[in-house]
């Protein structure tokens, strides 16, 4: 291989996964992943026939996996239709300003005009401004919203 490209993820990719989503989560400000976040994943991704989260994985011409996004379908209530909800787009680094970002970018929108989707959206820091002009750049659009969470225990 002589250039970078776009994959989805193989069993043996996801402790690289677990290990950037650590990452992504330190350079959020969040709380850490937990310890056995690739055999979660795991069951996520390989664990039934039809799995509900989809990885992808950018990969250096050396084989080194450099950066990961994932995406499942979701539902629009106002729009009475499924689209495709990327949750995580993460380059290590290094590997940011190389292509990687829209090489992963690309991958995810074949996947949801594989899965039969028209549209695909997904959540950015507010602060990420490196993140927001890249996303600029592809001619993504933004809505101001606030993301709560409430545990249910």
């Amino acid at each position: 291989m002589t250039v970078p490209l776009a994959r989805r993820a193989h069993p043996e990719d996801l402790p690289r996964v677990a290990e950037m989503a650590a990452e992504h989560a330190a350079y959020e400000k969040a709380a850490p992943p937990p310890a056995d976040l690739a055999v979660r994943l795991h069951r996520l991704l390989f664990g039934t026939e039809a799995p509900r989260l989809r990885c992808l994985v950018a990969e250096l011409p050396d084989g080194t996996v450099a950066g990961y996004a994932t995406c499942a379908p979701e539902l629009s209530t106002w729009d009475a239709a499924e689209y495709l909800h990327m949750d995580c787009l993460y380059l290590t680094e290094t590997a940011r300003g190389h292509g990687l970002g829209a090489l992963l970018m690309a991958a995810i929108r074949t996947e949801a005009r594989t899965l039969g989707l028209s549209g695909i959206q997904w959540q950015t820091p507010t602060w990420n401004d490196g993140a927001i002009r890249f996303y600029d750049r592809l001619g993504a659009t933004s809505k101001e919203k606030r993301r709560y969470s409430l545990p249910v225990d």
